[in-house]
């Protein structure tokens, strides 16, 4: 129902800045959360930052301070800026929303968690 696609990885020294993007497209749906994890080599995908509709932010401990995340309702977009890299932020970062398809008089239908496919983030020492 909503796909989601990431930009913006790459390859960055440590100290530098990267800023992903995530976009949502499909029809007729409304986005309550949209969040980013990171996966990364032989460990288990974790929770970095959300963000709810009105704007409520949290984040995992690790980035506080240093990655923020932002969206725009209009353009169905989320973004994570991320300064002051390590490498142990090395990792797939994957886009997540989690809302509800609408019909087309405004009904509530189905609810959907949706996963973008990942871009890759690495920060040399």
């Amino acid at each position: 129902q909503v796909q989601l696609v990431e930009s913006g990885g790459g390859l960055v020294q440590a100290g530098g800045s990267l800023r992903l993007s995530c976009a949502a497209s499909g029809v007729a749906f409304k986005i309550n959360t949209m969040a980013w994890y990171r996966q990364a080599r032989e460990k288990q995908r974790e929770l970095v930052a959300t963000i709810t509709d009105p704007g409520r932010t949290t984040y995992a401990d690790f980035v506080k301070g240093r990655f923020a995340i932002s969206r725009d309702n209009a353009k169905n977009t989320v973004s994570l800026q991320m300064n002051a890299l390590k490498p142990e932020d090395t990792a797939v970062y994957y886009c997540n929303a989690i809302g509800f398809a609408v019909s087309r008089w405004g009904a509530r239908l189905s609810d959907f968690d949706s996963w973008g496919q990942g871009t890759q983030v690495t920060v040399s020492s």
